[in-house]
């Protein structure tokens, strides 16, 4: 095979092995910190210090500043984080990331094989989930490095090409064109870690005269261009989302755009620093660890020139993305985010609170139902129809929301069994509007039949009755889903032997009125159909607080 051609298929099977052990390394820490992710997470409502703090934990678990952020703009646009807010956020993550180039610059390369033996035999031997995840962590960690030792072997003839050593001149005397060449790298790669693990192998190859390649001050221009690149992931992330969300964005741009317009006039003297705290010894050996905090180094700057600022920036890109959030339609997903399947602890939180603002519907609609002399009016009922048909839209999409995070793969046992439990819910909650849409049709049928009241008003009190004890029932249940409450849980349980006597009496007393012809006997059929979806709904709210009673809590995603 040509040289050359050997050598770009070694860089590409270098960087493919070095993105497989990155993507399943992100996915089994994830897997193994869940708790701790819900931990971290709990502190983006804090202030803009502990917010920086946040998004740096955060990458640092993710192990990828673009899944931090991608992250961050779903929040946003789910309206659970405000912009100051995720903007700090956002330069948190802009330190976490460079934690991947300080792990790369550990010269690790005779203990590699021994972490992919060592994480194979520990998630194929181990049967606890959460051991397993961290067996297959250090698998994917030696992949890492086995991609990038690939990488560093097969650039070692390029240090002797006059050709390739003649192009990295021109790349490091023209910092502009360095910029150029990272930004371009990240564009194609879509990882910036991925990147700087390329430009750290290239500048620890042997020049001419025994030096680097690149050198430092060339190694900083592409370092730049890195992380500028890295912004188009979180620029596509806000596609079709809220202005906040494209706001969001935007401040990522002129994080790393802005850092890199002033470090691009320093180069030479920012260079210096790095070496003059940087390990001493030869420019090859000691390279990568300088490209490492020189990364580490322009994104801690840049966040502390920004913080106190993080009020400007905010002013600016509400500036260029004028405008009031424009709400979504009732029919349409509030919360949920495609862009983070792949990311299960974020993606539960917005699904539960979908789920929570869909039983807030539900529950207008038993509101709705309950005023039984308003039933006559026809804008009324269908305004309560149209609300049922946006339950049934946005249960739909839930649901398959919820397949896709099965399907993805990325949920531990606890997670699946909690997703388990919301869907169960799901389901009931749906079938109370359905029941609720029931109800509607009988009084709908009867008002074709006749144009006077359906009902005599001793028997529209009776329901009202009934369904205001329902709607007090169904409320009590969403509490106790969201709080995970047992004891009221199981008082919602013996509720459902009053609904029972109840139905009993109102079938009784509907009795009595058709024998003394205050009811007509013809509408018995209608009053037992309504009374038959009430006790319904009651078994739905009592199932709600079973699950509630077996493992459903809400505040778990929380």
């Amino acid at each position: 095979m040509n040289s050359s051609v050997q050598i770009a298929f070694g860089l590409l099977g270098g960087l493919a092995l070095f993105l497989f052990g990155m993507n399943m390394m992100s996915e089994c820490l994830q897997k193994a910190a869940g708790e701790k992710m819900k931990s971290i997470l709990a502190l983006l409502t804090k202030n803009p210090i502990l917010g920086v703090l946040a998004g740096a934990l955060t990458t640092a678990v993710l192990q990828s500043s673009s899944a931090t952020t991608v992250m961050t703009i779903g929040f946003v646009s789910a309206g659970l984080m405000n912009l100051p807010q995720a903007i700090s956020i956002i330069l948190g993550a802009n330190i976490g990331t460079t934690m991947t180039a300080q792990i790369i610059a550990f010269k690790i390369s005779d203990y590699i094989y021994v972490l992919i033996f060592a994480g194979f035999i520990v998630s194929f031997l181990c049967k606890s989930e959460k051991v397993k995840n961290i067996g297959q962590t250090v698998f994917a960690f030696g992949v890492l490095f086995l991609g990038i030792e690939t990488m560093g072997d097969v650039m070692k003839p390029l240090a002797g090409s006059p050709v390739f050593t003649a192009m990295i001149a021109k790349v490091a005397d023209i910092p502009i064109l360095g910029v150029c060449v990272g930004t371009l790298m990240t564009l194609v790669v879509q990882s910036s870690s991925a990147t700087i693990a390329v430009l750290q192998n290239f500048a620890e190859q042997a020049g001419p005269n025994g030096a680097s390649i690149l050198g430092l001050a060339g190694a900083i221009p592409i370092l730049l261009g890195d992380n500028i690149g890295t912004t188009i992931t979180a620029l596509l992330a806000s596609l079709g989302q809220s202005r906040d969300a494209k706001r969001t964005a935007l401040a990522h741009c002129m994080f790393n755009i802005s850092g890199s317009m002033i470090f691009i006039w320093f180069i030479h003297p920012y260079a210096k620093l790095i070496q003059y705290i940087s390990p001493k010894g030869p420019e090859v050996e000691v390279i990568s660890r300088q490209i490492a905090n020189a990364h580490t180094g322009f994104n801690l700057i840049m966040t502390i020139l920004w913080l106190p600022l993080i009020w400007l920036l905010v002013k600016i890109v509400m500036f260029i993305i004028p405008g009031d959030q424009k709400e979504k339609e009732a029919s349409q997903p509030m919360y949920l985010d495609n862009n983070l399947i792949n990311q299960p602890t974020a993606a539960l939180r917005l699904v539960s609170q979908e789920v929570i603002r869909l039983s807030g519907i539900v529950k207008e609609i038993i509101t709705g139902i309950a005023e039984v002399s308003s039933l006559k009016d026809r804008e009324y009922k269908e305004k309560l129809q149209q609300k049922i048909q946006t339950v049934q839209s946005l249960d739909d999409r839930i649901t398959e929301y919820l397949a896709n995070l099965f399907s993805a793969g990325v949920l531990t046992e606890e997670q699946a069994t909690q997703t388990a439990g919301i869907m169960y819910v799901l389901s009931d909650v749906n079938r109370i509007s359905l029941l609720c849409g029931d109800i509607l049709s009988v009084f709908s049928e009867e008002a074709q039949k006749t144009k006077k009241s359906v009902l005599s008003k001793d028997a529209a009190r009776d329901l009202e009755k009934s369904l205001k004890l329902i709607g007090d029932m169904y409320d009590a249940s969403l509490k106790v889903m969201e709080t995970g409450d047992k004891d009221k849980a199981a008082k919602i349980i013996k509720k459902r032997d009053k609904v029972l006597e109840l139905d009993l009496k109102l079938r009784k007393d509907h009795m009595k009125r058709v024998s003394t012809g205050k009811c007509k006997a013809a509408l018995t059929s209608s009053f037992n159909k309504i009374l038959h979806s009430i006790d319904r709904i009651g078994n739905s709210c009592v199932n709600i607080a079973d699950a509630v009673m077996e493992s459903v809590d809400f505040g778990y995603f929380n």
